[in-house]
């Protein structure tokens, strides 16, 4: 699942991540277990409220990573 967030159109980071689900264009949201909640959860809960899926990753690195940043990323969301 991580691949698509090499290919396809992405955001990332929280505000990125809350921007594109309050605006109707996130597709998919990928998480990172050992993100702080305090970042996490009001999107967790976004996604609940919209019916956007949520993907979980392992760590903050790996989903940085795979969206091609320097460093790691809590949230990232596939877009439209």
């Amino acid at each position: 699942m991580l691949t698509e967030l090499t290919t396809q159109h992405k955001v990332t980071g929280a505000k990125q991540v809350t921007r594109a689900l309050k605006n109707a264009k996130a597709l998919r949201v990928f998480m990172a277990q050992d993100a702080d909640p305090r970042v996490t959860e009001p999107i967790q809960d976004l996604c609940e409220d919209l019916g956007v899926d949520i993907e979980e990753v392992e760590t903050m690195a790996q989903l940085g990573q795979a969206c091609g940043i320097a460093v790691g990323s809590a949230v990232a969301a596939l877009v439209e």
